[in-house]
Order: C-alpha cells, then sequence, then structure tokens
C-alpha cells in the first residue's frame, strides 16, 4: 500500500513537472514575439509622423501667399519693344510692360521663372545674335570699323566715290543681355529694367583685328512705379510696336523714329482701348552750317524736349499718334540763337489673320527740326551760318516706312519693307554735301526650326541722294541667326 502511494506521488509529482514546462516554453516563445510586434509598432508609428509632416507641408505651401511676375515682352525692334521688342531689332525678347497696370501682391501661382531676392523677383533675358553681310556701294566704301559696316545707317551710303566699294562684315556684337526686377510693395509695381548690347559707338569699343572684342554699351535703364517711368528708354514719340522682323539692327532706318534717351514720363489708362503717355526727354540740338554737312552736337539746350503719344489698341489693331515739341539753342559766342521745333508721328499695326502670323506695320512721320529723331539723325535738326545776328533755320522732313509680313507657315515666315525720307532746307540754307533724300527696299526669309531659334536671310537695297544731285547706292545681303533665352 505504502508503495503504491509512493508510485502514485511520483507520478503526480512528474505530471505536475511536465505541466509546469509546457507553459514555461510556451512563454519564452510569446516573448520573441512580442519583441519583434514592438520594433513593427514603433516603425508604423514613425512611418505615420513622416506621412503627417510632409502633409502639412504640402498644405503650408499651397496656401502660402505669392506675388504674380509679369512676364518679359521686345525688339522690337528689338522690339518691337519695349513693347514687345522684337529680337533682331531694339526692343527684342526683353523687358516688362515699362508702364504696366500696378497690382497688389496676393494669393496667386509661383514665379516660373527668374529668382527672388529679398521680396525681389530678378529675370535674366537677352539673346546671343551672329550677323554677317556682303555689301555693294556704287560710290566707295565705307570707313574702317563704321557703325554702317555693321547695319544700314542712311546717312553713311558712299556717294560720289570714283570706283565701286565691297565689303564682308560677320560680328556677334549685336547680342543682348536684358536684366528685369519687380518689387511689389503694399499694393504698388516697382519695377527696373537694365539693357546692354555690344553695338556701341566706334572709338569707344575694341576692333577685328585679333579677338574681335567689344565694350557693352546702355541701351536701357530705368525703373518704374505704378504709372510713372524714370531713366532711359524708348522716347515717347516713337511706338516700338510698329517695328517690323529684320536680320538688320534697324531695318527701316530712314523712314522710322528711332532714339533712346533719358526722361521721365507719365503714363495713364483712359479706356479699356485707350492710354496717354506724356514725357520730359533729354533735349540735344544737332546742327550743321552752310559750309559742311556734318552734324555735330551743342550742348547748349536750356529745355527739355517734350513727347506725347496717344496709344489705341482694338481686335482691329494697334494704332499710335505722337507729338513733339522741342527748343533748339546754339550759342558760338559770335552766335547765340533759338528755334522751335516739332513734330507728329502716326504708326501702327493691323493682323490679316487671326493666327498673327501675318500684319501690316506702317509708321509716318512729318516735322520741322526733328531731324535727330528720324532716321538715325540723316536730317540736322538746325542749320546756322557764321555770321553774327543770322538766324537759325530749321529743315522740316516727312519720313515713313510700310512692312508686309506673310507667315507661310508656323516655322516660316517673310517681311517686305519700304521706307523713304525727304529733307526740306529753306532756301538758301543747304548746307554743301547735304543729303535731300534717302531710300531702301528689302525682303528677308525667316526660319524658326525650335521656339527658340530664328535663322534669316536678307537682301536690301539703298539709295542716298545729296542736295546737288548726286546719288550712292548700296545692295547688301544678310543672314543672321539667333538664340533667344
Amino acid at each position: 500500500m505504502t508503495c503504491m502511494v509512493f508510485k502514485t506521488r511520483l507520478a503526480f509529482t512528474a505530471l505536475l513537472a511536465g505541466t509546469a514546462l509546457v507553459p514555461a516554453a510556451a512563454y519564452a516563445q510569446t516573448a520573441r514575439e512580442v519583441e519583434l510586434e514592438t520594433r513593427l509598432k514603433a516603425l508604423e508609428a514613425a512611418v505615420q509622423d513622416l506621412r503627417g509632416e510632409l502633409t502639412a507641408a504640402r498644405a503650408t505651401a499651397a496656401a502660402a501667399p505669392q506675388t504674380a511676375v509679369s512676364p518679359t515682352a521686345p525688339p522690337t525692334a528689338m522690339a518691337s519693344s519695349p513693347t514687345a521688342p522684337h529680337p533682331t531689332g531694339p526692343s527684342g525678347p526683353t523687358a516688362p510692360t515699362a508702364l504696366a497696370e500696378a497690382k497688389p501682391a496676393g494669393p496667386g501661382p509661383a514665379p516660373t521663372d527668374g529668382f527672388k531676392v529679398a521680396g525681389t523677383t530678378v529675370k535674366l533675358n537677352g539673346f546671343f545674335k551672329t550677323w554677317a553681310s556682303v555689301s555693294r556701294y556704287s560710290g566707295g566704301n565705307i570707313a574702317p570699323e563704321s557703325v554702317g559696316r555693321d547695319f544700314y545707317f542712311p546717312s553713311m551710303t558712299p556717294v560720289g566715290g570714283r570706283n565701286e566699294g565691297n565689303s564682308f562684315e560677320s560680328h556677334a556684337k549685336q547680342t543682348r543681355i536684358v536684366l528685369a526686377t519687380d518689387t511689389p510693395i503694399a499694393g504698388h509695381s516697382l519695377k527696373g529694367l537694365l539693357e546692354l548690347d555690344f553695338q556701341v559707338v566706334p572709338g569707344t569699343q575694341g576692333n577685328q583685328r585679333v579677338v574681335s572684342g567689344y565694350n557693352p554699351g546702355l541701351r536701357r535703364a530705368f525703373f518704374t512705379y505704378d504709372n510713372w517711368l524714370f531713366g532711359q528708354e524708348w522716347t515717347t514719340f516713337q511706338y516700338i510696336g510698329a517695328l517690323p522682323e529684320t536680320t538688320d539692327f534697324i531695318g527701316p532706318s530712314e523712314g522710322t523714329v528711332f532714339v533712346r534717351q533719358a526722361q521721365v514720363r507719365y503714363t495713364r489708362k483712359l479706356s479699356d482701348t485707350l492710354s496717354l503717355s506724356v514725357a520730359a526727354e533729354n533735349p540735344e540740338t544737332a546742327s550743321t552750317n552752310l559750309v559742311s554737312a556734318a552734324v555735330v552736337e551743342n550742348a547748349d539746350d536750356r529745355l527739355p524736349d517734350v513727347a506725347a503719344r496717344l496709344n489705341y489698341k482694338t481686335a482691329f489693331g494697334e494704332f499710335s499718334l505722337a507729338g513733339l515739341a522741342r527748343k533748339l539753342t546754339i550759342d558760338t559766342g559770335p552766335l547765340n540763337e533759338s528755334a522751335t521745333g516739332w513734330g507728329v508721328s502716326f504708326a501702327g499695326k493691323v493682323p490679316l489673320d487671326a493666327s498673327g502670323h501675318s500684319d501690316i506695320r506702317f509708321m509716318v512721320t512729318h516735322g520741322d527740326g526733328i531731324g535727330r529723331y528720324v532716321g538715325l539723325n540723316l536730317a540736322p535738326d538746325a542749320v546756322f551760318s557764321a555770321v553774327p545776328g543770322a538766324e537759325l533755320q530749321t529743315p522740316s522732313l516727312t519720313a515713313g516706312f510700310a512692312a508686309l509680313k506673310l507667315g507661310w507657315t508656323d516655322k516660316l515666315r517673310s517681311t517686305f519693307i519700304g521706307s523713304v525720307q525727304s529733307i526740306d532746307y529753306p532756301t538758301g540754307g543747304e548746307p554743301i554735301g547735304a543729303t535731300d533724300s534717302a531710300w531702301s527696299a528689302s525682303a528677308n526669309l525667316f526660319y524658326s526650326p525650335i521656339k527658340s531659334i530664328d535663322l534669316g536671310v536678307e537682301f536690301r537695297h539703298a539709295q542716298r541722294q545729296l542736295v546737288n544731285g548726286q546719288v550712292g547706292k548700296m545692295d547688301r545681303g544678310e543672314l543672321a541667326a539667333r538664340y533667344s533665352f
């Protein structure tokens, strides 16, 4: 009996021991699982935190106020710019609208170009241009390193030479750099523009002998505050939106108003289609005397030139009517005389199709004593005699151009241009060797394989006639390649 009890106790003890071992093994396995689960939960929590931070950052960026920045316009010739400046000419793809309506800062899309510095949006654009020409002159060659070799300069067409002249020229000096700024200030618009190229006056730049190095030259430098403009800009008397596309630096040179100078301008929008600009601009009387046709500056002016322009824009086209008033002064000691100059100019651009690929552009200008404003100073502002007491005489001029642009395809286009200027000197006031008239005709073909590249070829015929009846002729073929950025 005792033995049976002992065996029973031993079996019961073994059973308890076995039972105790099973939960112990199970407990050890559960601990490892718990550790893994803990790590997984920590990882999931970290991922959730990252997702939350990313969502918050996106929401903050979407709600943050942004300042809308006006895109740059446009040589015009250029642009036709400021205006759209038109890449081959004065304006080009270059500048923000000089007197755009003020827009307060507020929510809007982030700028797609440029960069910000202390609240100011800064943009850099312009173009690289390479140009080449072959020219033939009936009256002899143009002087070396003259701007008349770089582009069509009517007063430099040779007249009276014994032999014909020929020249080949190529350069990249019309390359242009434009820096524009935009600083919104409490509901006002403050903008600035700086424009440079390397097509500057001979004698202040390099040459073609070794590295063809050329100095940068100031084209435009101004700032605007709402409707006010201060600085160097296209004269208010000129409507650059009418300038046509051309491989030449200007194109219809003798027929167009073309001046950049310091000024203070105010522009007011009169209606949805009409605006008025009025400016006081830098004066300079460019004169000749009876024994020489050479135009000289006098620096004796005492009052600014005053210019005003009405711009009218509708679906039918864009039109401009401008006026100019001047006080001309020459003080040489023996001669101290003044005279009044005035001028009017009507210009426009009329589209021929809805796409804008074809249009007609024109400009007609007439005035008295406004020679330096038209045709690159082909006519003088005034003619004087060295005789004490002699009156200052002011030649009158009539000038104009017309251009037909035809878009053959989206990438191929042509422009046909005719341009003329006629000068009327007072009786007995014709300087020896002075220009009586000039005209030119040209045709070009442009191809744009991609949006930023323009390749052009152009032919031009030009004539200049002196007051004595002598005539000089020029025939020129041009090639141009431009990459705009």
